[in-house]
């Protein structure tokens, strides 16, 4: 086709430069230039032809093997998204099992810690019950003690200055003084004994709030893990929800 389409413009360049014929459109032309181009065009034509004429008895053959290149292609792309959406459901079933296991294990984690955290609370309160009252026993069996001891010499000493008729009033003044004494030293030890008391009761409690509110946090990281849905109402506590009435 380069050649044909060289021929014609050469021949289109022969005529436009052709000379003219005086008075009339037409024009003298070399005879020789024009037949050798007129020659060169038909033995280009031919062969041409004779291709464009394979190509259009061969369009069927060439559709039917692009539809079937586009079948296998299409058949191809089907099986392989078939194939990964298998593997992917493959893959999403394993990651479903595995997160159904850690949460499992999550979830048994937090009751055994929940378990040894309240179990370490309660034994942390009996022993300092035990310890408070122990401790209040002894404060107020000492203060008992000093008080039983200041009014025996109050008395004592009472009888004392009784006997001697000159110092009666003295001695009355002194033993009601005495007996005062005893008495203030007796309500300052049993103030003492409460507040020591009251002090270890409050440890105990800020101890298992902590620990309390550890389990709660606990619990709610293992539900967020489940895809933020709310947590499930916590296991009662007791009726304060601090957990004291559990110990009762």
């Amino acid at each position: 086709m380069y050649r044909v389409f060289e021929s014609l413009d050469a021949l289109v360049t022969v005529v436009e430069e052709a000379r003219g014929v005086p008075m009339t459109s037409n024009c003298v032309v070399p005879r020789g230039d024009v037949l050798e181009l007129l020659d060169d065009v038909r033995e280009a034509l031919p062969g041409e032809l004779d291709d464009a004429q394979d190509v259009l008895d061969r369009r069927d053959d060439i559709i039917g093997d692009a539809e079937r290149e586009a079948e296998q292609a299409r058949s191809g792309a089907q099986a392989d998204a078939e194939q990964m959406l298998a593997d992917a459901q493959a893959e999403a079933t394993r990651l479903v099992e595995e997160a159904r296991a850690e949460a499992e294990q999550t979830l048994a984690q937090a009751r055994h810690e929940a378990e040894r955290a309240v179990g370490e609370g309660r034994r942390q309160y009996t022993e300092l019950t035990d310890r408070a009252r122990a401790e209040a026993e002894r404060l107020d069996a000492a203060g008992r003690a000093t008080y039983d001891r200041y009014v025996t010499d109050g008395l004592a000493e009472q009888a004392r200055l009784v006997s001697q008729t000159e110092v009666v009033r003295t001695a009355h003044a002194e033993g009601a003084r005495v007996v005062d004494a005893a008495q203030a030293e007796s309500d300052r030890l049993r103030r003492e004994c409460d507040g020591y008391v009251d002090a270890k009761l409050a440890e105990f409690e800020d101890t298992l709030g902590k620990a309390l509110r550890t389990v709660g946090q606990g619990r709610s990281q293992l539900w967020r893990g489940h895809g933020g849905g709310p947590a499930p109402a916590a296991p009662g506590y007791g009726r304060s929800g601090t957990g004291m009435d559990l110990i009762d």
